[in-house]
Formats: structure tokens, C-alpha cells, sequence
């Protein structure tokens, strides 16, 4: 098995197939010597941290192919099957969230994170990561850090995990979080993704409690020790080292398509796997000894991804009304499959408008596109945008 489908407790992996320039250098000092030469040095260079080298005199630039080792990696991953094999929690999925580095970390280039969305993996980034990193502005000022996650887990622990491993990333990188990395992260969600990215911004401040205990005959104390289970997963607050936001098709108030028949059948066969189940073994006990009061079904339960993705779904009902951090500068981009539609109207085919919108964006680009609009070619132009923006605003250099 690769690199990628073993299960690990590490939080990250640096770039596995790094991007590397091969240069040739012949003994000696005249056309002549070298022409006859038989010996030749191979000389490795980080493209990414040198630009020219000295060859007899002269300062040569160097070629690089900046993307290669990323193509290598999503070549050896198998993630096609292995996010397949997650989201239906079959054996040799993934288990937690792990962060990649596509490149060795740099702590003078800014992070981009980017979060897939349901039942996909890294590879749904090929063409933003391809156009990142082919322009060179953006190449010397960001690094790209991908998310791969198990999308049959429910948003909270997610939510939980994804965090912990993204802030078990920066520790590792620059323990005293002083670096531009560590203090100027973007992330970027496509529709699940999305949902994620908006919880790693938002604050709780304890107001989901009232509203999914309301339901439930609580004992005295009960309701006390409950909180403190219930809290790693239900109480947080906006991650500090995020500054920007971008959300593609993010379905931040549910979708009806969630509880379409076709999307019934594929929630059934979700599982979640026991070791999965172990991370919430306590929270999942406490929810058992619970009784909804008369009349009531009660909210608390542990679903899974497409559950949590329907517009009836009380964790996402009361997480779209979460405020975000006071900081966050954010940009949306949102498929419309149906422009013949009045736009509060229409959808991606999956996320309504309404849905996606949200207010007291930065910017709010609507293309006419599918689900999948991360793809289109203006949603990336918009994202190269967009980071170029973030450059000029923070007056970061346009070169290094």
C-alpha cells in the first residue's frame, strides 16, 4: 500500500514526491575539456527556494516543474477508491483527517488550505493547485497544504479533528507561531468542505446547548456532565492562524437534496467504523441514557455526513447561524445550473443559492455551473484573484 493509505496517528505528511531540479555540471574549464569530459556531477536544488545558480561565471536561471511531484503523489495515492472506501467505511479507509504539504514548509510563505467535499479527496484541487502553483506571484508567496478527511464522519468531529491536526501542524512547524505561515492561512472549501472551512471560522460562545437539550428530561447534574462530553465537540471558537476564507458551493444551510430518495438510499449505507466510533465512545453512552421529553424525537445523535448535510439537520441549522470571527475577510463562489431561474431561486443541481449566500462577503461570484464549479475556469481565475488581492491589501511582497 502507498504512502497514503496507511493508517497513521501523525497529523501531517510532508510532501512525499517533492519537486526537485536536476542540474548537470561537466569538469572542466574550456568547450573543449568539457566535450571530452567523462565526468559529470548531478547536483540536486529545492526549486521552490532557488531560482538561478553560478555556471562558469554566468547566473543561469533554473528550470522546474513545480507540479510534478504533486502529480506523482495524486498518482500513487489511490484516492479515488480509498475516499470511496471512507465515506462507506469499508476496511483500509481513512480514519482521521491528515494535512499534506505539497511542498517542503517554508514559514515565509502563507498557507493555503484546501478542504474537499463529500466522498472526494485532494484530487478535486488538481486545477486550482495546478494554477497556484503556476503562477509564480502566488508560488512565492503561498504553500499549498491539503486536507484529506473521512467524509462519512459527522461535521462535528470533523470539525474537531481537522483542527486538532492543523493545529498539531503549525506546533510541529513554528512552536511559537511567529511565521507568516502560522499567522496568515486562507482555506478554501468546495460544498462539505465548505461547511468545514465556515465552522473553523465560527465561535459557539456556548449557544448551541439550549437548543439541543431543550428536548431531553435531564436529571439534576445531569445536564452539567453532559456539557463537559459534549464540549470538545460542540464548543470552539475560531482558529487564530486563519485570516481568509473562500467557500465554493457550500451548502451552509443544508440542502434538500439530502433528503432526496437517492440520497436516503447512499446515507444507509454509511457506516462508521468502531475505531471511529471510539472517538466519540462517551459522547454516544450519554446520548443512549437520554429520554426526549413527551412528544419529542430529540436532536442529539450521532449521524453521519449526509445527515448532517440536509437543510432539517439541527447541527447545521444552529452552525449557519454561528457568528464568524470579527477578522475574517470571506469570498463565495457558487454554482447556478438553472440561469433561467430568478438567482434566489437557483442552484448548482445539489446547493440552492440560498444555501451558499452569505452575507457581508467580500466578494460573491455566481457562475453558471454544476456542483463541482471549482473546476470552472472562472472560479479559478476568481481564487488567483482573490489571493493576489490578499497580497496587495497586506502589502506582502509581489517577490522573493
Amino acid at each position: 500500500a502507498s504512502q497514503s493509505r496507511k493508517a497513521s496517528d501523525a497529523a501531517f505528511q510532508e510532501a512525499p514526491y517533492p519537486a526537485i531540479t536536476a542540474l548537470l555540471r561537466f569538469e572542466g574549464s574550456t568547450l573543449a575539456e568539457v566535450l571530452q569530459t567523462r565526468d559529470i556531477h548531478v547536483q540536486m536544488y529545492d526549486p521552490y527556494r532557488f531560482n538561478n545558480v553560478q555556471l562558469a561565471g554566468e547566473e543561469v536561471p533554473l528550470a522546474a516543474n513545480f507540479t510534478s511531484g504533486y502529480g506523482l503523489w495524486l498518482a500513487r495515492s489511490g484516492f479515488s477508491v480509498q475516499a470511496l472506501r471512507s465515506l462507506l467505511g469499508l476496511d483500509n479507509g481513512l480514519l482521521r483527517p491528515q494535512i499534506y504539504l505539497m511542498q517542503p514548509y517554508d514559514p515565509d510563505r502563507r498557507v493555503v488550505l484546501m478542504l474537499h467535499g463529500l466522498a472526494s479527496s485532494p484530487e478535486a484541487w488538481i486545477n486550482v493547485a495546478n494554477e497556484v502553483l503556476g503562477d509564480e506571484t502566488l508560488r512565492q508567496n503561498y504553500q499549498i497544504w491539503q486536507v484529506y478527511y473521512p467524509t462519512n464522519a459527522p461535521l462535528a468531529l470533523n470539525n474537531r479533528a481537522i483542527r486538532d491536526a492543523l493545529q498539531a501542524t503549525f506546533a510541529h512547524f513554528d512552536p511559537q507561531g511567529v511565521s507568516a505561515a502560522s499567522q496568515h492561512t486562507t482555506v478554501i472549501g468546495h460544498s462539505m468542505g465548505g461547511v468545514l472551512a465556515r465552522l473553523m471560522v465560527s465561535s459557539t460562545g456556548g449557544q448551541t446547548w439550549d437548543r439541543l437539550l431543550e428536548d431531553y428530561q435531564l436529571q439534576p447534574g445531569q445536564q452539567a456532565a453532559l456539557q463537559r462530553r459534549l464540549a470538545p465537540l460542540l464548543n470552539f471558537e475560531p482558529l487564530p492562524s486563519i485570516t481568509d476564507a473562500i467557500f465554493i458551493a457550500a451548502p451552509h444551510r443544508g440542502t434538500a437534496f439530502a433528503n432526496h430518495r437517492l440520497a436516503r438510499w447512499a446515507a444507509n449505507l454509511i457506516t462508521l467504523p468502531f475505531s471511529m466510533l471510539e472517538q466519540v465512545g462517551d459522547v454516544t453512552r450519554a446520548l443512549a441514557q437520554l429520554k426526549p421529553r413527551p412528544g419529542k424525537q430529540g436532536l442529539l445523535r450521532i449521524p453521519n455526513s449526509i445527515d448532517n448535510l440536509s437543510d432539517t439537520d439541527p447541527f447545521v441549522r444552529l452552525a449557519s447561524n454561528l457568528p464568524l470571527a470579527p477578522q475574517l475577510r470571506y469570498h463565495s463562489i457558487i454554482g447556478d445550473a438553472e440561469p433561467a431561474l430568478a438567482l434566489a431561486d437557483s442552484s448548482d443541481g445539489i446547493v440552492p443559492y440560498a444555501s451558499a449566500h452569505l452575507p457581508g462577503a467580500a466578494s460573491e461570484l455566481v457562475i453558471e455551473s454544476g456542483h463541482s464549479v471549482q473546476e470552472h475556469p472562472q472560479a479559478i481565475i476568481e481564487i488567483r484573484r482573490i489571493l493576489h488581492e490578499q497580497l496587495q491589501r497586506t502589502g506582502a511582497s509581489a517577490g522573493r
